[in-house]
């Protein structure tokens, strides 16, 4: 049984990252279809993360008392209208609408997972988890290059048709074939509203909540739209930018893999810091444009933002773990919304040498405001 709960909410969370990265490869024919220009393409693009930060909080709620094996399918099957509504989208606004519906849909596919594995794998959640998110991250992977031959022989629109059918039987194949809880395993009593303010009012949960903002925010903006997009501005093909964006996923991938490892024996503080630092490094390649380097550190390091959520629970009790990790994932995701929707406008006026400065300034922040858990990590 818990291999199947792994497998299904692994699933889950795979198509999650396809549907949130696919844009960044469809974004010349989005922006030739329906005219849309950088500020729109930003915006639209960046509708997934605020509709599913919008229902972080209150999600958090319903895992901590409902349980993953009810809350994750229901949303995936409004992920999967969503899906439709996209592909069939004659105009920006039904467009936007799709979009927003698959990021409320989606919204539920890590963090069902995390409060799932919570208790199903206590004694080894950070390198379960975080093997969990290395898996799913291979939506990237289909979301780059064969997704750019994909959509040559179905178009756009047809492939977001094909994936609503995937989804209904993801969310179908979880509600039947997964538990909350293992068996003789009794589910978690869950706090009132003061479990809610209890999370608010952790300083120490509040500093790694922004870290989440600038490390996981720039890391998608980037790989599910702007990573593509400069691509294109600099004069590469479909296929060549397919082809960076593999490997800034296949990159992410690794980092995945290996970050729950590193962080359960050099400490979860430490390692957020060192791979912030290099994927910072990374943007200053960026701006260099020297892609493939800056693909790469950007796609490995950038992927070390999921241990945010590590520390997350590693900052709140039991009962709370569902409040908590979403109250940092509602940082990291609302922080995605408002870096791709900002980036396009700062390409829009002032261009990308800009906006990609913006985001290394504003990761600078953020780790000197972490610094304090870092240190009393480490005390």
């Amino acid at each position: 049984m818990a291999a199947r709960v792994f497998f299904l909410f692994t699933l889950g969370y795979f198509l999650s990252y396809f549907y949130r990265s696919a844009n960044a490869v469809l974004a010349k024919d989005l922006s030739q279809d329906l005219g849309l220009g950088p500020a729109e393409l930003g915006f639209m693009t960046s509708l997934f993360y605020l509709a599913f930060a919008a229902v972080q909080l209150p999600l958090g709620g319903f895992l901590d008392q409902v349980g993953p094996r009810v809350v994750t399918p229901a949303l995936l099957l409004v992920a999967a209208l969503g899906s439709v509504v996209f592909a069939l989208a004659p105009s920006f606004p039904i467009l936007a609408l799709g979009r927003a519906l698959i990021g409320v849909g989606m919204a539920a596919a890590l963090m069902g997972s995390l409060k799932a594995f919570s208790l199903w794998f206590p004694k080894n959640y950070a390198t379960v988890s975080t093997l969990l998110v290395g898996l799913g991250a291979t939506g990237g992977l289909l979301a780059a290059t064969p997704l750019a031959l994909l959509k040559e022989a179905l178009g756009w629109r047809g492939v977001f048709l094909v994936g609503a059918l995937g989804v209904v039987g993801v969310a179908l194949a979880i509600h039947l074939g997964v538990r909350n809880t293992p068996p003789g395993v009794p589910w978690p009593k869950a706090g009132g509203s003061g479990g809610l303010r209890e999370v608010w009012q952790n300083g120490r949960l509040l500093r790694v909540a922004f870290l989440s903002l600038a490390f996981a925010g720039s890391f998608l903006a980037l790989q599910t739209l702007w990573a593509g997009a400069y691509g294109y501005h600099l004069g590469l093909s479909a296929v060549a930018v397919g082809n960076l964006l593999f490997l800034y996923s296949g990159m992410a991938v690794l980092g995945f893999l290996v970050s729950g490892y590193l962080a359960d024996r050099l400490g979860t503080a430490r390692v957020l810091l060192l791979s912030a630092l290099a994927f910072a490094l990374g943007l200053l390649l960026l701006l260099l444009k020297l892609l493939a380097p800056a693909y790469a550190l950007l796609g490995f390091f950038g992927a070390f933002n999921i241990l945010t959520l590590t520390q997350a629970r590693e900052l709140v009790p039991g009962h709370l773990v569902g409040r908590g990790t979403t109250l940092v994932n509602l940082f990291g995701i609302g922080g995605t919304f408002l870096l791709q929707w900002g980036v396009g406008v700062v390409v829009g006026s002032l261009g990308y040498t800009w906006a990609f400065g913006g985001l290394l300034l504003l990761l600078l922040l953020a780790l000197g405001l972490y610094l304090p858990v870092l240190q009393k990590s480490s005390g």
